[in-house]
């Protein structure tokens, strides 16, 4: 696979420069520009949607149909949401006006916050870097865009597509590895908005808190999957195997651990064989809707979990490819890495549990996730949900939150902070700025000194 040239540093110095001078110019405020480049940018997801189709099969192996559904067809939706109600987010909120501060009114304005930079990761390249761009664009900011180079056919694909669409002082695409990263955290940036990992996501922080910029964090973590007795086996088995293949299980929040009621076991495990038969035929590496491992190192690293369990299902693994085939671990100790280590591949580790406290209680000894699945009655996942914290969350079904531009994305404490989708990311690239706009012939006496009366003004205070 081709690697791509750092992007030089002057040429990162310029762009930004002049990013900020358009921004000041006020171009970007109206919102007629604001709908321009909207409409613009959803033309353009029609127009490249083979090339960039065509790029993630290359770079991972992405079916065209899976390429649409997980990145293309959520890029559009968001910029579809956005154009339907960017003028009512844009207007100023009423907000009320107590007694004291009366005949004034009180409004909160959205501004943009101002040069925006994005940094995306590779397993979602498509999505996870424009996505957010939706929200910049929205807001009123211009945008530097960092694709990951993990995933090289895609990040070129962008650039061509941004330098097609857009101006460069508006919105622009820099490439490279963590060299160029690291200059662009120690950049100046009025937001940051990151997707990666909990330990990156701590590196953004810290080089952000130098300048007190704001940042969006977008990260992982291990997100478990609890069935419970009462689960439609066959159901969860299928959507547990769905969610946890898709992209190779190469998502942030693909089920990361199965907590496993013991008298399911056995039904679950032949449950799961036949879902995944189903959904990939009896040998995955032949399916072409079945996603490879991003890269050698990454291969490694997660089929060195097969070794911490006992494989009941799958284990097939294939270095040239960098296919793993789906699979199954039970008899898993909670101490081993594929328990502690965000799996990122299509690995399944079990623990089984006899009572529902007990899965609860497993999951808030350890970080919060950025998601959260339970297969069981309804009334039980809502006592699940209530005594945990997550991210988001989905009872009966897996990632399916994701695909509802009404709900926020994001996630909480290790997995994140900050959220976005729909209003979410007009608000993630706004701030909002309170106002008090009071009359110039109208002047109440009592603030002043020497606060005649006061002991009356005490009683409306």
């Amino acid at each position: 696979m081709a690697t791509l040239e750092n992007t030089p540093s002057e040429r990162i110095t310029a762009l930004a420069a002049a990013q900020k001078a358009y921004f000041r110019q006020g171009a970007t405020l109206p919102e007629a520009f604001r709908r321009t480049m909207l409409r613009r940018f959803d033309a353009a997801m029609v127009n490249w949607e083979k090339r960039l189709c065509d790029a993630l099969w290359q770079d991972l192996h992405k079916s065209p149909e899976e390429a649409y559904l997980t990145e293309i067809s959520i890029v559009r939706g968001e910029i579809r949401n956005h154009l339907r109600h960017l003028k009512a987010w844009m207007r100023p909120e009423r907000r009320p006006t107590p007694m004291k501060l009366l005949p004034s009114k009180s409004r909160i304005l959205s501004e943009p916050l101002g040069q925006a930079l994005i940094v995306a990761p590779w397993n979602y390249p498509v999505q996870l870097l424009l996505n957010p761009l939706v929200g910049a664009i929205s807001a009123g900011c211009t945008a530097l865009l960092k694709p990951s180079p993990y995933t090289p056919t895609v990040a070129r694909t962008i650039e061509a597509m941004i330098r097609e669409i857009f101006d460069e002082e508006y919105v622009a695409v820099v490439q490279g590895n963590r060299v160029v990263n690291r200059q662009l955290f120690d950049m100046r940036w009025d937001v940051i908005f990151f997707t990666g990992s909990p330990d990156l996501g701590r590196q953004v922080m810290e080089a952000a808190a130098r300048t007190l910029t704001p940042v969006v964090l977008e990260l992982g973590g291990k997100s478990p999957c609890i069935v419970d007795r009462g689960a439609d086996i066959t159901v969860a088995a299928r959507r547990i195997a769905w969610g946890k293949t898709l992209n190779a299980g190469q998502t942030c929040i693909a089920p990361d651990y199965l907590l496993l009621h013991r008298s399911l076991q056995e039904p679950f495990r032949k449950a799961y064989a036949q879902a995944l038969r189903e959904l990939h035929g009896d040998d995955a590496r032949e399916s072409p809707y079945f996603v490879r491992i991003v890269n050698a190192r990454a291969f490694e690293r997660v089929s060195g979990y097969l070794s911490q369990g006992r494989i009941t299902i799958g284990g097939d693994t294939d270095a040239a490819e960098r296919y793993i085939e789906p699979t199954l671990l039970e008899e898993v100790d909670p101490a081993s890495p594929v328990m502690q280590e965000e799996i990122f591949g299509p690995v399944l580790p079990e623990l089984l549990f006899d009572e529902t406290q007990e899965a609860i209680d497993f999951i808030t000894a350890r970080e919060k996730p950025l998601a959260l699945y339970y297969f069981g009655p309804e009334k039980q996942g809502e006592r699940v949900l209530l005594h945990t914290s997550s991210g988001g969350a989905c009872l009966n079904d897996t990632i399916m939150h994701i695909a509802n531009e009404a709900l926020p994305f994001g996630g909480v404490g290790n997995s994140g902070m900050g959220r976005y989708h729909g209003r979410e990311s007009f608000d993630a690239f706004s701030h909002r700025r309170a106002l008090v706009c009071a009359p110039q012939k109208f002047d109440l006496p009592f603030r002043y000194p020497p606060y005649k009366g006061f002991r009356w003004v005490k009683k409306i205070l």
